[in-house]
């Protein structure tokens, strides 16, 4: 069959859900065996998000083809559990880029470059493209912001033209937000209305529109939307607020949405195969046990600066039947005379990664506190770095201990720039990026855990490991089980006398699914609730007596 095109909008406000409704859509139609894969076009003039604070725009998920995304992107390969690449998050500023960069070859033979044609066509050729490389039959693309701001007029106007060129091929999915008046439970849907006017008033007709509610719609108010945005009453599903981002895909069939997006694209609507999602919800809804993850950074005020970490801590809770919880905690306010109160309630610690000497310190307090309490301790990129720094300055002896990051003139950097990196001037999408190999020591913690010799896993990181500290590092009890394939550079370390004390430079966070947990992430749970286990013992001991 021909390449279908499923295009997601989203009206009234933003932070709707485009992104998990496009994800839950696409995890339905693989289930009814088709090939699926997801892009995100993000209005902003950025190339990427890179180099944007996380305050700005949370987490940068990375590919394996080592582009730095929009965090939607890590939703899609969560729920459709395909890896996607470059050519799955387009931003206006990487559109401008090419159209500008073909301009002053020549490409255009002396034309007047404009927003349309040649704007547009560069937006349907990165839709085009997507489903060709990736040899899928339906291309889900949502497109960012909300109907009516001027910075999404483009690709508006290029998915209308996409519907023009594909006839029978393509549905328009709006998700539009039905709100109550505060101080009643009355559902309104005239935001919704004039949503629907304004797409409508850019050429697009919805072919479905999803209603966001914190409330059961009634069927009189879907005869209403029905009637008032020109659409059956079977079109208007209901997307209600869910306990957990991984109920979405079943309520939305329950509410008949792969059904209708079928329908309308004049394909098969195949019996889904649920069963194992299905399974992996309710295995995650009975879980026996609870366990406290203290998350040390210091983005903490904004969650999904840590999206990625807080799912696989959920996917990693799933086997142990876990219930993760988790404590975001602020690097900056921990101290060496109140990291024992602050970490009180945690059965481990999980450092993960980020950029600059904020909160530093704090970091360094928590680490030398789990090491030596004996407390289960998972440093990602920045975070195992700022293990090897507390190692050194309190074990090893050396009190000076930095990254060439947070101190350029330092004497003693124990984490220095990386030697292709030096001469390298410009930020974006300059450091190692993507996929890479990593071979693991016989008789360590990571060897065991995954089972394998040679593991791949995504970086993002410009500093390492400065090779002049491997020997003081060893010869102190610090084991460097894992390195780059040439033994140039170091990717975990360890502590096999401690319980748990790992340290990563990659982002294992950005490979995890729900359905399959990634393994450090499942042992790092199992290695709290051991603690937990533990510490409740010892307790009830000190209680009796």
């Amino acid at each position: 069959m021909s390449i279908k095109y499923i295009f997601v909008t989203g009206g009234v406000v933003s932070g709707l859900g485009k992104g998990i409704t496009a994800a839950s859509l696409g995890r339905l139609l693989k289930d009814r065996g088709y090939r699926v894969t997801i892009q995100k076009f993000d209005p902003y003039i950025n190339v990427d998000p890179g180099t944007m604070n996380p305050y700005q725009h949370g987490e940068v998920f990375v590919t394996d083809d080592g582009a730095e995304t929009d965090l939607d992107l890590g939703h899609y390969e969560r729920f459709i559990d395909e890896n996607l690449s470059l050519n799955s998050n387009i931003t206006t500023g990487k559109l401008y880029w090419n159209v500008i960069n073909k301009e002053r070859r020549g490409d255009y033979l002396g034309g007047t470059v404009q927003v349309i044609p040649h704007i547009t066509n560069e937006i349907k050729e990165k839709i085009y493209n997507v489903g060709k490389l990736s040899n899928s039959d339906i291309v889900i693309s949502e497109i960012g912001g909300t109907v009516g701001d001027i910075e999404s007029q483009p690709f508006l106007e290029a998915i209308r033209q996409v519907g023009v060129d594909n006839p029978g091929d393509v549905v328009y999915i709006h998700v539009t937000f039905v709100p109550t008046v505060p101080g009643t439970c009355e559902l309104k849907s005239k935001p919704t209305q004039h949503s629907v006017k304004e797409l409508l008033s850019l050429g697009i007709r919805p072919s479905v529109i999803v209603c966001r509610s914190d409330y059961k719609i009634s069927k009189d108010m879907i005869d209403k939307i029905s009637l008032f945005c020109n659409v059956k009453p079977e079109d208007v599903i209901q997307n209600s607020t869910a306990k957990t981002l991984y109920d979405v895909p079943i309520m939305l069939e329950e509410n008949g949405l792969a059904r209708q997006v079928c329908k309308h694209l004049n394909i098969e609507d195949k019996t889904p195969d649920h069963k194992k999602w299905i399974e992996m919800i309710n295995i995650a809804k009975s879980a026996k046990y609870d366990v406290t993850v203290g998350l040390v950074g210091k983005y903490v005020e904004l969650p999904d600066a840590y999206l990625s970490v807080a799912q696989s801590l959920y996917h990693g809770g799933i086997p142990n039947s876990a219930n993760v919880k988790i404590r975001y905690i602020s690097s900056e306010n921990i101290l060496a005379g109140n990291v024992a109160k602050t970490l009180r309630e945690c059965d481990g610690v999980l450092i993960p990664g980020g950029f600059g000497d904020r909160g530093v310190e704090g970091k360094i307090q928590t680490i030398k506190f789990c090491r030596e309490n004996g407390v289960p301790c998972f440093g990602i990129c920045l975070g195992m770095q700022v293990m090897v720094i507390e190692y050194l300055r309190n074990v090893v002896g050396i009190l000076d201990a930095n990254s060439a990051e947070f101190n350029p003139n330092c004497k003693n950097k124990a984490i220095d720039i990386m030697e292709d990196q030096k001469d390298i001037t410009e930020k974006g999408g300059t450091m190692r990026l993507g996929l890479y190999p990593c071979k693991l020591k016989p008789e360590s913690i990571c060897r065991r855990i995954y089972a394998n010799e040679l593991i791949y896993e995504r970086h993002r990181h410009r500093y390492e490991v400065n090779n002049s500290y491997r020997t003081a590092l060893v010869e102190a009890g610090m084991s460097l089980s894992g390195l780059s394939p040439d033994e140039k550079l170091v990717e975990i370390v360890e502590i096999l006398s401690h319980p748990w004390f790992v340290g990563v430079q990659f982002h294992p966070e950005f490979k995890s699914r729900p359905n399959r947990p990634h393994p450090l992430f499942a042992d790092f749970v199992r290695a709290m609730l051991d603690f937990n286990m533990k510490t409740k013992n010892i307790n009830n001991v000190e209680n009796i007596v």
